[in-house]
């Protein structure tokens, strides 16, 4: 009973140390509210905007008024936060590597909105927006 307590014990003071080396793909960093690495941090905010430039020209395409106004504004923000990534990792300011594809679960997401149409793609698109959203906050407050 000792031994398990000590061991318990050592992986919660080791974990924060361990948890940073852990990929941010995991989720692990964002639940123990660890800030991400510049790379994973640079790739997260990268394969964010390339999703949500993606899933917002389907909705320029498959979305009522309200939804292509929406997209359109989504569009030109996130083109905007890529370029600027772009140019800090161009410029030299960082060294990353900056992905130019979504990742599986970015890319599964786009998958299944594409898919939809109508009031299903209004109501997947909103929702998915509002997650990818909140994932950023939490990947910016980190």
């Amino acid at each position: 009973m000792k031994r398990t307590a000590i061991i318990l014990g050592c992986l919660l003071l080791a974990s924060p140390a361990l948890a940073q080396s852990v990929s941010e793909k995991a989720g692990v960093n964002a639940t123990l509210g660890i800030s991400p690495s510049t790379q994973d941090f640079v790739t997260q905010v990268a394969v964010s905007d390339l999703y949500e430039i993606a899933s917002s020209k389907l909705a320029q395409t498959k979305g009522n008024a309200a939804e292509k106004k929406f997209a359109d504004q989504m569009i030109a923000d996130h083109t905007k936060t890529s370029s600027e990534l772009k140019r800090l990792a161009t410029s030299g300011a960082i060294k990353v590597d900056i992905p130019s594809q979504m990742d599986a679960a970015h890319q599964a997401k786009y998958d299944k909105l594409n898919d939809l149409k109508g009031a299903e793609f209004g109501a997947a698109y909103a929702s998915q927006q509002v997650d990818a959203h909140k994932d950023a906050v939490s990947l910016f407050d980190r």
